[in-house]
């Protein structure tokens, strides 16, 4: 035991460009401090899938996560621009975790319809237009492998702006859009991953390694 203890410890001591505590993570975020523990190992397996240095380069997270280029999905693009919090091209151990906390399932929903809103604000002007919309759903069709008449998606498109623009100006606002979401719930089904719940069962051995006290462990149903 005193071994693997002091293995961990070496390992954590190479700690990576924009390493943060992962106690003060776990209070700025949805996860565990054991949960951020884990999330240590699966950051440390991204960021050196294709070039070893301690941060996730966009190449690496679009392969990982969605197997395609950085030129095939525009859902997986927008995905890593707001996980790259500092827009430096780069994400760093704590824009992860606290990106990745927003898909928790204890995150509050609020901040879920906040970040969905981003994900489609495609400009940076703070309004969702309708050009941005129809390119995600696009995007969002091509990530779940489905096709759809180019008719059929102007329908879509049509309908959400006819009922989520209640001010008629051509674009949808952030209250527009959480009362589009109250209404259609299924929305943002997307911002939540189930399997963040059992992060830790995925990487057991910190069960065996964690610096916690055994008094300080808390384990979920």
């Amino acid at each position: 035991m005193h071994a693997l203890t002091g293995c961990f410890r070496s390992m954590r001591s190479k700690r990576p460009p924009g390493f943060e505590n992962h106690d003060l993570l776990a209070s700025e975020t949805s996860f565990s401090v054991n949960e951020v523990d884990a999330l240590y190992i699966l950051f440390g397996k991204l960021s050196s899938s294709i070039i070893d240095d301690g941060l996730i380069h966009k190449e690496e997270f679009l392969l990982a996560l969605f197997n395609c280029s950085p030129k095939q999905n525009l859902f997986a693009q927008r995905l890593f621009d707001l996980f790259d919090i500092k827009h430096n091209g780069v994400i760093e151990f704590g824009e992860f975790v606290r990106s990745l906390s927003i898909f928790h399932p204890r995150t509050p929903q609020a901040d879920k319809i906040e970040f969905a809103f981003k994900l489609y604000d495609l400009k940076h002007t703070g309004f969702i237009e309708r050009d941005e919309l129809k390119e995600m759903v696009f995007a969002i069709l091509n990530e779940s492998e489905l096709t759809l008449p180019d008719d059929a998606i102007e329908a879509i498109v049509d309908k959400t702006f006819l009922e989520a623009d209640t001010k008629g100006d051509g674009q949808i606002d952030p209250e527009e859009w959480k009362e589009l979401v109250s209404r259609y719930p299924s929305i943002i089904r997307n911002m939540t991953l189930p399997f963040l719940k059992e992060i830790t069962q995925m990487f057991p051995s910190f069960v065996l390694t964690t610096e916690a006290q055994d008094s300080q462990l808390v384990f979920e149903n």
